[in-house]
C-alpha cells in the first residue's frame, strides 16, 4: 500500500464559495468514477460542511484530497474552522436539533453519508470533521496504519514545494517528507523527485519464498541525493516503524521535524544540515523504540515547531487526519507550504 499527495484547499468566506467548491468536489468524482449516487452524496456532504462553516464560524476551509488504496478510489473531505466549537455534537447530529437553524440537519448527513466519520471539535478550540467518501459500494479492508496528513502550498500558489508519501508492507511502515527549497513549481520538482522513489522501496526477496527487502531510510536518502541532481534539491527526511520489533529507524537531511509521542513523554528525532541532492554533508541513521499506542508526528517548516496537542484534549485519541488538521489550522507560519504527517497504528 502507497499513500501520498497534496489537498485541494479552498477559503470559505462567502455564500459563493460553497459553489466553488463544491464544482471541484463534482470534477473529483468524475475524475475517480463516482456513480450518479455516490457523487450526489459527495456534493450534499461538501455543501452541508461549507454552510455549517458559514453559518457557526463564519469562516474556515475545506480540503479535498483523492485516494486510491488498491481497487477502490474515494475522496477525503477535511472541514476546518476556528470557532467557538459545539458543545454536544452527539445532540446536534441528530436530525431536528441546532441551534443556528439546520446545524443538526447537517451534521446528522455529514455523519450518515461518509463511510469514514471523525470529528474533534471543543469549547472555544474550534471545529474538525474528516470524512471520505468511496466511490463504490464496498469500502477498502481495514490497514494496519491510520494516517492523516495535510499538505497545501503557500498562499498564490498552485502546487506545493512539500510532498510526502506512505509505503506500507506488512507490519513496516516507511514515511518519507520532503521540502523542496523554496516554493513553486521548481521546489515541488524536487520534492516530488523524492517522494517518487516510494513506489519501490519494497522489492521481492533475493530467494523465491524469502521475505521480502524493504529498504532502509539511509539507502532512500542515498537514492534520493542522486534523484535530485539538477533540481533546487530538498530537506527529506525518512522513518520506518517495525511494529514486530518495537522500532523506528530515522535518518534526515534539512528541517523537517519529526517527533513520536508516547504515552508518557515524547521523543524528537534529529536530522542533519544540509541539502539533499546538492549538499548532503552527513548522513545518518538513528534508532528509537516504537509503542503499539505511540503516535509518530511529521512536518515541515511552514509548520511552528512549537505546537502540543496537551492543549486540545482528546484530540490524541482522535483519527489521524483530525490531529494533523488542527496542527495545521493553529500553527502554520503562513510564509511557506505546509506539510504535517501524523502516524498511528490501528
Amino acid at each position: 500500500m502507497i499513500s501520498y499527495g497534496s489537498q485541494l484547499v479552498f477559503d470559505l468566506e462567502d455564500i459563493s464559495s460553497v459553489a466553488v467548491v463544491r464544482r471541484a468536489g463534482a470534477i473529483l468524482a468524475r475524475e475517480l468514477k463516482f456513480n450518479e449516487t455516490r457523487a450526489g452524496q459527495l456534493a450534499l456532504v461538501i455543501t452541508e460542511a461549507a454552510t455549517n462553516i458559514l453559518k457557526h464560524a463564519n469562516h474556515g476551509q475545506i480540503l479535498l484530497r483523492a485516494l486510491v488504496q488498491g481497487e477502490h478510489a474515494g475522496v477525503e473531505v477535511l472541514v476546518i474552522d476556528n470557532g467557538s466549537g459545539i458543545a454536544n455534537f452527539d445532540w446536534h447530529a441528530e436530525d431536528g436539533n441546532s441551534t443556528a437553524g439546520s446545524y443538526g440537519i447537517g451534521l446528522g448527513a455529514l455523519r450518515r453519508l461518509s463511510q469514514h466519520f471523525d470529528i474533534y471539535t471543543y469549547t472555544d478550540k474550534g471545529t474538525v470533521i474528516w470524512m471520505v467518501l468511496w466511490a463504490g459500494n464496498e469500502t477498502p479492508k481495514p490497514a494496519h496504519w491510520q494516517l492523516g496528513a495535510v499538505c497545501v502550498p503557500i498562499k498564490g500558489e498552485e502546487v506545493s514545494g512539500d510532498n510526502w508519501a506512505m509505503a506500507a508492507h506488512e507490519k513496516k511502515l516507511t514515511l518519507i517528507v520532503a521540502d523542496g527549497l523554496g516554493h513553486g513549481p521548481e521546489a515541488a520538482k524536487a520534492a516530488d523527485a523524492a517522494i517518487a522513489l516510494a513506489g519501490d522501496i519494497v522489492s521481492p526477496g533475493v530467494v523465491k519464498g524469502a521475505p521480502a527487502i524493504v529498504q532502509s531510510p539511509s539507502v532512500i536518502l542515498q537514492r534520493a541525493h542522486q534523484a535530485l541532481q539538477g533540481t533546487r534539491g530538498a530537506a527529506l527526511a525518512v522513518g520506518q516503524i517495525n511494529s514486530e520489533l518495537g522500532t523506528l529507524t530515522f535518518a534526515g537531511v534539512g528541517n523537517i521535524s519529526v517527533c513520536i509521542l508516547y504515552r508518557e513523554g515524547s521523543r524528537h528525532l534529529v536530522s542533519h544540515n544540509g541539502i539533499v541532492g546538492s549538499n548532503l554533508r552527513k548522513l545518518q541513521e538513528f534508532s528509537e523504540s516504537w509503542e503499539r499506542d505511540a503516535l509518530l508526528v511529521a512536518h515541515s517548516d511552514g509548520i511552528n515547531t512549537r505546537w502540543n496537542l496537551g492543549l486540545y484534549p482528546g484530540l490524541v485519541h482522535c483519527h489521524p487526519a483530525l490531529i494533523a488538521a488542527v496542527i495545521y489550522r493553529d500553527f502554520t507560519r503562513g510564509r511557506d507550504d505546509a506539510t504535517v504527517v501524523v502516524v498511528r497504528e490501528q
